[in-house]
């Protein structure tokens, strides 16, 4: 090998942190992920402190908190000008960095640090109006995009299936599964390892779109799990069905479908996708072994955030809740990586996005630049009983539904900034969230606590949401930092 290892970051989207084999889902079938989580350390309280696609990504990329990077809520066509980058201080550092998939950034053909990106963002509603400048229209500035329409014709789409990107209604891809994107991705991966300097140590960010919507795996998988029960929603004792009521007939509500039976069918067509991306990186995993790399190279695998699911009448992202903001992460080496990982152990520390780069960095023997906020996870391979943080600040600007969160290892307190109404959870012995125990006399003490963490994170941030003394509702929260927006350059 060379002397460094070889870096390969398996990002998914919206794919939620028990959603998977390893992490004892009843229904969902992932052999490939099995199999590397198995080898190495999976930490089961991972989350996305700003779970929406932007915002999390921001944080991967920059290794920052999100009043940092400043983006807490989901707002599309905000330039990305930070000074350090994952992938850009990997390049520094003598990596060749290639990316596959999706960035999420703008301008779209913004690299970020990487030498090279094959593009592949899924359906962006920004970026396909008609007003879009040329060079920025998806049509011509989305690799995978421009790929479909030379295979199939000018009018080929992922649309031809009649699945919006963010609806619950599922049915299987249209077309060969050899032009699916989660297949395209795994395609031009393997042809990255083909074209590699094999002189040169690299870092490849394989960034699958799946499972996040259009739920439109290929037929054999959703065969799968179309005529089988399926472990139904999560729903407890605290949740109303006004807005399911009003919105569970429309076909990209915040709620899900109305009708058991498409929630059903959104259940099967998300397990799918999820199935059909583990068998995708199979094929990954097989190039690796066959161009002997597997065993010089360290594997990071994660999500940009969850997917509610329709748990607690709730779907899509953006919530402080579980299935929205727990995440999938483990990483894993091959043995000629001088890393010492205990297989198959569990690490119980809070971690979050923004310490994959502090991480990835450290394993690269680079250095971490001082605007970091993240943590390097690699000492807590060999010591998966220690810890990180003793709690993460989580938010997302959402409307009516804006919220503000502190978790950690063992329960969750949220504060709603709208309303101002708050919730507790005791994590550990409600890992669903079935009981709301915020007025619970018990756990007066310990709500006290999270809050006033809640409120020394929140003192001196611009939108006033506290006075250092309590918690302020009704501020106005925007989706970015009003310094992201009015510069080209990110001041701390």
């Amino acid at each position: 090998m060379t002397n460094r290892p070889n870096i390969i970051l398996l990002m998914t989207d919206q794919l939620r942190g028990d959603a998977l084999g390893y992490a004892g889902h009843p229904d969902v079938k992932t052999p490939y992920l099995d199999t590397l989580a198995a080898r190495g350390v999976n930490f089961d309280r991972a989350y996305s402190a700003c779970p929406s696609c932007i915002a999390a990504r921001a944080a991967l990329h920059t290794g920052m908190e999100q009043s940092h990077h400043g983006r807490v809520g989901y707002e599309d066509n905000i330039p990305w000008r930070y000074e350090h980058t994952l992938a850009g201080e990997l390049s520094k550092a003598g990596y060749y960095t290639q990316c596959v998939g999706k960035m999420h950034v703008h301008p779209l053909r913004n690299y970020l640090g990487f030498h090279n990106v094959d593009l592949h963002d899924g359906y962006l509603h920004a970026a396909r109006y008609a007003s879009v400048p040329y060079r920025e229209s998806q049509f011509v500035a989305d690799d995978y995009f421009y790929w479909l329409k030379k295979e199939l014709g000018a009018d080929a789409d992922v649309t031809d299936t009649g699945i919006d990107c963010n609806s619950w209604v599922a049915r299987p891809w249209t077309h060969e599964e050899k032009y699916h994107p989660t297949n395209w991705v795994t395609d031009r991966c393997l042809d990255f390892l083909r074209r590699r300097d094999p002189d040169q140590p690299f870092f490849l960010m394989a960034s699958y779109l799946r499972p996040h919507p259009p739920f439109d795996a290929p037929q054999h998988y959703f065969d799968l799990y179309q005529n089988k029960k399926l472990r139904p929603p999560f729903l407890g004792t605290w949740e109303t069905d006004t807005y399911l009521n009003r919105d569970g007939r429309i076909f990209d509500s915040k709620t899900g479908p109305l009708d058991p039976e498409l929630i059903h069918q959104a259940q099967a067509g998300y397990y799918a996708c999820i199935t059909h991306l583990d068998h995708q990186i199979g094929r990954l995993i097989m190039a690796l072994i066959e161009q002997e790399l597997y065993d010089d190279t360290l594997i990071l695998f994660t999500a940009d955030h969850g997917e509610e699911l329709c748990d607690h009448h709730m779907f899509r992202k953006s919530r402080p809740y579980e299935g929205s903001c727990r995440i999938p992460f483990f990483f894993c080496a091959g043995k000629n990586v001088p890393l010492d990982i205990k297989p198959s152990s569990v690490c119980h520390s809070v971690v979050e996005l923004r310490d994959v780069m502090p991480t990835l960095l450290s394993a690269a023997g680079a250095d971490i630049p001082s605007s970091v906020d993240g943590k390097n996870l690699l000492p807590l391979a060999a010591a998966p009983d220690k810890s990180v943080r003793s709690w993460l600040h989580g938010e997302h600007s959402y409307g009516d539904f804006s919220n503000h969160w502190i978790v950690t290892e063992t329960d969750k307190y949220i504060w709603h900034t709208s309303t101002g109404q708050e919730q507790y959870f005791d994590l550990k012995a409600d890992p669903h969230e079935l009981t709301d125990l915020i007025e619970d006399p018990a756990s007066a003490d310990r709500i006290q606590d999270l809050r006033s963490c809640l409120i020394s994170v929140l003192k001196d941030r611009p939108e006033g949401f506290t006075d250092g003394e309590k918690l302020i509702p009704g501020r106005p929260y925007p989706e970015t930092l009003a310094r992201i927006k009015s510069t080209n350059t990110l001041s701390i």
